[in-house]
Parts: structure tokens; C-alpha cells; sequence
């Protein structure tokens, strides 16, 4: 069964290795939108610094400074294994131990979480990535949610903290599942967030996850969001300053 697929009592056939010529950054910020993607890469990064390959085509690495500091920045795709089999390829072409992951969620308590970031303080594990780097449980913690939650506290970005679902079917949301997951305390639904911490804790990484879901309320302490070129949604590019700035916090 997949609930006893994890193994450390050998090793695996295939293992990650930092290359010679891995370029050091401080934080590498993931994200799934293809619009925030052409908006960085043409308004913010200051070029390419590697590439990640898989057989849907090469996934290009950007580099970002802010502050004196190094950022590399790549669009992923959406599931657990492509998602999180790229980051694994992404520690192999950069010097890096820290990921900031966003993306659109689904919202499944709105009169709490609409409008807001969701910052996940534990994820559901509704598909099978995660079973590979850690032993079953229904839940795998999020350890850095107080963290990015302390972030946004301190910006002024209207959040809230919850459990999150990770499944491998959006078609198979059935109403009982998501009844279920409601009344567990689950806030928002995607299919990244298990499998990638999973990793992240496994290598000893560190992962910094939030999801957004509609548009952010107005924050008025919060002045860094990209108005001259949002698009709304998860596609809104205000949401990678966020992500940037808390790059730039953690790191």
C-alpha cells in the first residue's frame, strides 16, 4: 500500500548532487503562473542563471537581486511530483536551502479566508508524493507557517492561518471529502503543498508556502504590490512581491 511506501533504510536509485558549478543564491521563489512568469522575466529579473529540464520542456531559472541579495525564480507546474521532482532539480543547480512556494488555492471556508493570503500550518495528504519522504499520517506539518504568518503580520497583508488539503483529483473534490476537510479545519484546497514539505523537510530544506484565492483585500500598510501590471487572481503579480519580500525576510 502507499501508506507504507517510505523507505530510509536504503537508498535510492537515484539521488540529487549539487553541481560543481551550482550558482549561490539566497532563496529560490517558485511559483505556478505563467503571466507572473513573463511579467518578472521582463520587468524585474536580471537575466538567466540556469535550467531545468524535464519532457515538457526546459524550465528557465531567472535571477532577481533586491538588497544586495541573490533571488533565483522559476515557474514550476501544477501537481505534487512535477512540482516537487523540479525543486529537487532546482538544489542540484543552485546553492540554495531556502524555497518560497505561492500560488492560487481553492477556498474552503471563504467567510474566514476569502480575500486573504492562506498561509498553511499543515497539510492534508490527499495524493502520493509525500508518502515517499515521510512515514504515513494524515497531516503533514508546515513548520515555517509562524514565520511567513509573522511576515505578514508585520507588512499589514491580511491573513489567516489553517490547515490546507493537497490533492492529487481537483475532479474528485467529492461533497463529503470536502465536508470532511471543512470540518477537520481545512481553509483552502491545492495539490503542491504536501508532497513539496515533505521533501523540503526530508533534504532539510526550508519551505515557505502561502496561496491566495480571488484578490487580497486592500492592505494600507502595504505598498509594494504591482499595480501597473496585475492581472487579479492568482495571475495578480502583486502576489510575487510579497513573495519577494518575504524572500528578502527570511533570508
Amino acid at each position: 500500500m502507499i501508506t507504507e511506501t517510505f523507505d530510509n533504510l536504503s537508498p535510492a536509485i537515484i539521488n540529487p548532487a549539487v553541481k560543481a558549478d551550482a550558482v549561490e543564491v539566497d532563496a529560490c521563489i517558485v511559483t505556478f503562473s505563467h503571466e507572473i512568469e513573463k511579467q518578472v522575466a521582463e520587468k524585474v529579473a536580471c537575466g538567466e542563471i540556469a535550467s531545468l529540464w524535464c519532457a515538457s520542456g526546459r524550465t528557465p531559472v531567472y535571477l532577481i537581486e533586491k538588497n544586495g541579495k541573490r533571488f533565483a525564480f522559476y515557474r514550476t507546474y501544477v501537481g505534487a511530483p512535477i512540482t516537487t521532482g523540479l525543486m529537487e532539480d532546482a538544489t542540484t543547480e543552485l546553492k540554495c536551502r531556502r524555497f518560497i512556494l505561492f500560488g492560487g488555492a481553492g477556498c474552503l471556508q471563504k467567510e474566514i479566508a476569502h480575500g486573504k493570503v492562506m498561509v498553511p500550518t499543515a497539510a492534508y495528504r490527499d495524493e502520493g508524493t509525500s508518502y515517499h519522504y515521510a512515514p504515513a499520517a494524515d497531516y503533514m506539518p508546515v513548520p515555517n507557517s509562524a514565520v511567513v504568518a509573522r511576515f505578514m503580520q508585520e507588512n499589514g497583508i491580511p491573513y489567516v492561518l489553517g490547515k490546507t488539503w493537497t490533492t492529487d483529483s481537483f475532479y474528485r473534490e467529492t461533497r463529503n471529502n470536502f465536508e470532511k476537510r471543512r470540518a477537520d479545519g481545512c481553509i483552502s484546497v491545492e495539490m503542491e503543498c504536501a508532497g513539496v514539505q515533505a521533501m523540503c523537510s526530508f533534504r532539510g530544506l526550508e519551505l515557505y508556502a502561502f496561496f491566495t484565492s480571488g484578490d487580497l483585500l486592500d492592505a494600507p500598510e502595504w505598498d509594494e504590490r504591482g499595480k501597473d501590471y496585475r492581472h487579479g487572481g492568482q495571475h495578480d503579480v502583486g502576489h510575487f512581491d510579497i513573495a519577494l519580500a518575504l524572500a528578502d525576510y527570511v533570508s
